[in-house]
């Protein structure tokens, strides 16, 4: 795989990560790693965010995923390819409950 190729990766994250600044850490690793996308807290306990830009950018993202805050307890990281998205902001951005 091409590392500088640009991918977007949809991510469920399963575990204690509600109520632990996951969502806000992950803000903070994705703008530092220059991914785009967003996180959002589902109604079913688990986090979803959407991570768009350089593999290896994304890749890194994902692995901090794994890991979370401190608090937090990542129990599984679901991780799906999907077609670059056209709705990804220009930063990453925290999104309202679904």
């Amino acid at each position: 795989m091409n590392l500088n190729a640009i991918v977007t990766r949809h991510l469920v994250v399963r575990g204690l990560v509600q109520g632990v600044g996951y969502r806000w850490s992950m803000v903070q690793a994705a703008q530092r790693l220059g991914v785009r996308g967003w996180v959002r807290n589902r109604r079913d306990g688990n986090v979803e965010a959407l991570a768009a830009g350089e593999a290896d950018a994304v890749e890194a993202l994902i692995r901090w995923a794994r890991q979370g805050p401190a608090g937090a307890r990542v129990d599984a990281v679901d991780v799906n390819q999907i077609a670059p998205a056209s709705d990804a902001p220009d930063g990453f951005a925290q999104r309202e409950t679904v």
